[in-house]
C-alpha cells in the first residue's frame, strides 16, 4: 500500500503458515492455512478494531496436520482441510495419524464470522478425541496492531461464560463498548473464558458437525443459519462481480487471472449510499482511500464506469471544507484516508479523515474527466461541478504559492505523512547522493497529474459553455507542461528527475515516477522515447515488471517498500504510458511479465513484491508484509490489457476507437463481452491473424461505431 509509512515492527500476516483473507462490509478476517488466528497481524477486525486476536484449533491436544487450504473462486468461503497427528490412547489403543479428516469452512456476513467444523473418522474403529478451540479478543486498534504505541487503553472486561457462549467485552476510551460473543451450536463439555473443549466420539465413517459464530451479540448457531447466511453472502458477491464488461480469451490460465482479479476487486468493494467503492487492501488498508479508489476506478473505467461514479460520489461527499494541519486538510482537498477506529475517533492518529495526499485531488479531477468521456453522463458531472471547481481551486491556490507553479507538499504535523505521493515511505524521495531533501517537495508525476486535471477541467468547462474558464485552464496546462519540461528534464540522465525540493534543486534520481508522466502524455515525443528506452533496460525491468527505482541508484534496495520493489499498479502505469506514445509492444511485454508473476502468486497479485532480477527457474520473491488482496494490484491487468488493445470508449459519441491492437503472447483470441457504450451494449472481438491483431464486432448493438486502426 502506498498510504502509510511502514514501520519495521509492522507484523506480518501469516507469513510462515500462509495468509488467507475474507472481507464483508466493514469486517475482515486474516488467518493462516489452518484457519487459525495467532496474533501478529492475524485477526477478525471490524471497523479497524481487532475483535478476535486468537482462534486456534487443536485435536487431541495437538495442532492438526495441514492437507490443503483455499479461498473459493468467488472469494466468499475459506476452507481448510486438516488431519490428525498420532493421538495418545483414550481407551484400548492409540489413534494413528491420518484417520480423522477435519474440515473448517468459514465466511463473513453481516459483521459476523460463521464457521462449520466437520470431523469424519476414516479409521477401522471408533475414535474418541478431544477438540479444543482457544480464543481471545484484545480489541486492539489496527494502528496498535501495526506497532503504534498508546499511553493508555480502555477497560478489557473478564469474559462472561454461559453454557454455549462466551462474551468478550471492551469499553473504549471513545465511549464505545465493543463485544465479541463466541457462540456454539452445542454446549461444549468444558467452556472457559479462553477455550472450549468438546469430547467427540466418532464411529467409523461418521460425520460430526459443529457450528460456530462470532459477532456482537449472542445467537444460536445452526446448520440452517450457516446455509442461509452463506447463500446471502454468495448472492451479494455475484451481484458485485456481475457489474461491467467481461474480457475472456482462449487461454485458460489468463482467464483465471482475469477472473481472480475481478473477484478480488468485488471482495474489496463496499457499498455506500454514493455507490460502490473499492477499499484499498487487506489487512492494513481495508477502508476507503482516495488515491487507491481513484486509480482502481481508472483501471476498470473502460469496462465498468459504475465503479468510477461511486468513487467520485464518495470523494465529493468527503471533500475537505476546513483547514487543519493535524489532518493536512484545506478547503477543496480530496480525502486521502478514512478510519472508524478508536484511535482515529480520539484523535490519537490523524487518519479518521485525513487529507495528506498531494496527488489525490488532481487524480480526482482526472477521473471525473475520464468518466465524462467514457459515459457522456453530463447530469452527474453537473452535480459534481461544485466539488470539481473546489478541488481545482485548492490546486491553483497551492500552485500559486510556488515560484514555478508546481503543486508541492510538506508534512502538516508529526504523525501525518512525511511524503505524500503514492511512494509515501520516508526514504522514497531523495537526492542522487541519498540525502533526504527539504520540503516543500514537488514530485514529477504529480505535476503530470495537475497537467491532466487542468486539461480535463478545460474540456468539461468547454462543454458547459464556459469558454473563459476553459481557456484559463488550457493556458495553465500549457504553462505546467512548459515548466516540467524546463525544470525536471535532466539531459545527462536522459530522463526526468523524481522531484524538486524546497531549495529548488532537482532530485536527479532514475525512478518509475516517469511512467506516470508518460501516462498523462506530458513529455515531448523525443524525450518520451528516451524515457521508454530506459524503462526497458535491466536496471529498471526486473523481468517481473518495472522496479520503482533503477539499480545503482542511491537507496536502491530490491527488498524495500518503494526503493527498488515492483508494484503491479506502477507497472500498469508504465505500460499504459509506453502505449500512449505508440510503443504497444512494450505494453504487451510488461503484461506478459506481470502475468508470469501472477502465476507464481496463485493468480492473486500482491500489493508489491521484491525487485530482485528474474532468475531461471526461480519465482518472484514476496514482500513479507504486502497487502493481499489489494485493489489496484488486482486492477493492473485491466489497465495493461486496455493498453495492449489500444481501446478508447467514447460514450458521448457512441463509438469505440481502437488503435493498432496487440494481443498478449499466448492469446490468439479475446472477446470483451457486454461492453457498454453510451447505453448500448456490444461484444468486441480481437483475433490474431499472422502478425496482425484485428478487431471486430462480435455481437450486440449495431448503433455503436467501431473505428479501428490496424
Amino acid at each position: 500500500m502506498s498510504e502509510a509509512t511502514r514501520d519495521d515492527e509492522t507484523p506480518s500476516a501469516g507469513t510462515a503458515r500462509g495468509q488467507y483473507s475474507l472481507k464483508s462490509g466493514d469486517t475482515f478476517v486474516v488467518c493462516d492455512a489452518f484457519g487459525d488466528i495467532r496474533g501478529g497481524a492475524d485477526g477478525l477486525f471490524h471497523n479497524d478494531t481487532r475483535m478476535l486476536s486468537e482462534f486456534r484449533l487443536d485435536l487431541g491436544g495437538k495442532p492438526p496436520s495441514l492437507l490443503s487450504a483455499a479461498i473459493s473462486h468467488d472469494n466468499v468461503l475459506f476452507t481448510s482441510n486438516l488431519s490428525n497427528k498420532p493421538l495418545p490412547p483414550m481407551g484400548e489403543r492409540a489413534t494413528p495419524q491420518g484417520v480423522i479428516h477435519l474440515e473448517r469452512v468459514r465466511f463473513l456476513w453481516g459483521a459476523r464470522l460463521y464457521e462449520r467444523i466437520s470431523c469424519v473418522n476414516y479409521g477401522d474403529s471408533e475414535v474418541r478425541v478431544t477438540l479444543t478451540l482457544r480464543f481471545a479478543a484484545d480489541f486492539r486498534d489496527i494502528f496498535e496492531v501495526r506497532g503504534t504505541p498508546r499511553a493508555r487503553r480502555g477497560t478489557l472486561h473478564a469474559p462472561q461464560v454461559d453454557a454455549d457462549a462466551v462474551a468478550l467485552r471492551y469499553d473504549g476510551l471513545d465511549g464505545v463498548t465493543r463485544c465479541s460473543v463466541v457462540c456454539f451450536s452445542a454446549p461444549p463439555d468444558r467452556l472457559a473464558g479462553d477455550a472450549a473443549e468438546l469430547a467427540l466420539v466418532l464411529p467409523r465413517l461418521s460425520r460430526t458437525e459443529l457450528y460456530l459464530e462470532v459477532g456482537p451479540e449472542r445467537v444460536q448457531p445452526s446448520r440452517e443459519r450457516f446455509r442461509a447466511a452463506a447463500a446471502e453472502a454468495r448472492r451479494a458477491m455475484r451481484k458485485r462481480r456481475g457489474h461491467g464488461a467481461r474480457p475472456r480469451s482462449n487461454a485458460r490460465l489468463f482467464n483465471n487471472w482475469l477472473e481472480r482479479s475481478r473477484a478480488d476487486i468485488a471482495l474489496l468493494v463496499s457499498d455506500f449510499p454514493t455507490g460502490p467503492y473499492p477499499c484499498a487492501g487487506i489487512p492494513w488498508f481495508a477502508t476507503p482511500f482516495g488515491r487507491d479508489g481513484i486509480i482502481t476506478a481508472m483501471q476498470l473505467l473502460w469496462l465498468d464506469a459504475g465503479l468510477a461514479r461511486g468513487v467520485l460520489g464518495y470523494l465529493a461527499e468527503h471533500q475537505a471544507r476546513e483547514t487543519s494541519s493535524f489532518r493536512d486538510s484545506a478547503p477543496g482537498k480530496i480525502m486521502h484516508e478514512t478510519r472508524k477506529s478508536e484511535m482515529a475517533e480520539l484523535g490519537e492518529v490523524p487518519f479518521g479523515r485525513y487529507y495528506g495526499g498531494v496527488d489525490t485531488t488532481p487524480l480526482y479531477i482526472m477521473l471525473a474527466g475520464a468518466y465524462a468521456e467514457r459515459t457522456g453522463d453530463e447530469v452527474f458531472i453537473d452535480r459534481l461541478w461544485p466539488s470539481l471547481t473546489a478541488a481545482m481551486g485548492w490546486i491553483e491556490r497551492t500552485c500559486d504559492q510556488d515560484p514555478h507553479g508546481f503543486l508541492t507538499y510538506a508534512q502538516g504535523e508529526k504523525g501525518g505523512l512525511l511524503n505524500q505521493g503514492w511512494k509515501d515511505s520516508e526514504d522514497s524521495v531523495f537526492h542522487a547522493d541519498g540525502t533526504i531533501p527539504p520540503a516543500p517537495i514537488a514530485l514529477v508525476e504529480v505535476q503530470g497529474y495537475v497537467f491532466a486535471a487542468l486539461r480535463a477541467m478545460s474540456r468539461l468547462a468547454e462543454r458547459r459553455g464556459d469558454e473563459d474558464a476553459a481557456e484559463h485552464w488550457r493556458h495553465r496546462a500549457l504553462a505546467m507542461r512548459k515548466a516540467v519540461e524546463e525544470l525536471f528534464w535532466d539531459e545527462e540522465l536522459s530522463t526526468y528527475g523524481i522531484a524538486r525540493d524546497g531549495r529548488d534543486t532537482l532530485c536527479r534520481v532514475r525512478a518509475s515516477n516517469v511512467g506516470h508522466l508518460l501516462y498523462v502524455g506530458l513529455p515531448k515525443l523525443w524525450r518520451a522515447k528516451k524515457v521508454i528506452r530506459q524503462l526497458r533496460t535491466a536496471p529498471f525491468d526486473s523481468g517481473w515488471g518495472v522496479r520503482t527505482l533503477a539499480m545503482q541508484q542511491a537507496r536502491y534496495n530490491p527488498m524495500s517498500y518503494h526503493d527498488g520493489s515492483v508494484w503491479p499498479h506502477d507497472v500498469a502505469f508504465c505500460a499504459a504510458g509506453m502505449a500512449h506514445y505508440g510503443e504497444r509492444e512494450d505494453a504487451v511485454r510488461l503484461l506478459g511479465e506481470t502475468f508470469e508473476a501472477a502465476v507464481h502468486f496463485g493468480m492473486r497479485l500482491p500489493e508489491l513484491f521484491c525487485g530482485f532480477p528474474r532468475a531461471t527457474g526461480e519465482p518472484p520473491i514476496a514482500y513479507p508484509v504486502a497487502c493481499l488482496p489489494q485493489a489496484w494490484a488486482a486492477g493492473s491487468v485491466f489497465m495493461m490489457l486496455q493498453a495492449c488493445l489500444g481501446i478508447e470508449v467514447d460514450g458521448r459519441r457512441g463509438e469505440v476507437r481502437i488503435d493498432r491492437p496487440r494481443l498478449p503472447d499466448g492469446l490468439d483470441r479475446l472477446t470483451v463481452h457486454k461492453l457498454d457504450v453510451g447505453g448500448d451494449t456490444i461484444d468486441l472481438g480481437f483475433e490474431r491473424i499472422g502478425a496482425r491483431t484485428v478487431a471486430f464486432r462480435a455481437g450486440g448493438s449495431m448503433d455503436v461505431r467501431i473505428l479501428a486502426k490496424v
